[in-house]
């Protein structure tokens, strides 16, 4: 399954970092990013976490609000958020059920090897609960300016 431009945001609620759990419905009327990122406290990973956290005050200027989502339990993502002071909700979709939904559960390989796991992909929402953006296949660097400037498109 896979989601695309012009379509309804599917329904998620999932535990995350700081104690909070983040749902689809908890953003009614306003526009936020949410991305999927493989696996928490690795090279590419952190340095997409650490470009939307520097990000994150002309994110938050346009009102947008930013969710991280891996398959990660809770502990080693609030071991990431801490130690990369990651103040936006790093949620946990361990059964991968929103990642499914969301249509970011690929077949990848490494070194000749295939397995199952997180394509890294970023979701812009609009106010509706609509998909206004999205970014498949992320490459990190300056991925956190297109966004930007895509959210900024948004109004």
């Amino acid at each position: 399954m896979s989601v695309n431009e012009g379509e309804p945001a599917p329904d998620f609620e999932m535990p995350a970092s700081g104690g909070r759990t983040v749902r689809l419905a908890d953003y009614a009327g306003k526009p936020f990013l949410l991305y999927f990122y493989p696996k928490a406290d690795t090279p590419g990973c952190t340095k997409e976490a650490c470009a939307f956290q520097e990000a994150l005050p002309q994110l938050g200027h346009l009102g947008l609000d930013v969710i991280g989502v891996s398959k990660d339990p809770m502990k080693p993502i609030e071991k990431f958020a801490a130690k990369y002071n990651l103040t936006f909700p790093l949620a946990s979709d361990e059964t991968t059920d929103v990642t499914e939904r969301y249509g970011c559960w690929a077949e990848k390989s490494m070194y000749g090897k295939k397995y199952m796991g997180i394509e890294r992909t970023t979701f812009l929402i609009d106010k509706t609960g609509k998909i206004a953006k999205v970014w498949r296949k992320v490459s990190v660097p300056a991925h956190a300016a297109e966004v930007l400037k895509a959210a900024q498109a948004l109004g």
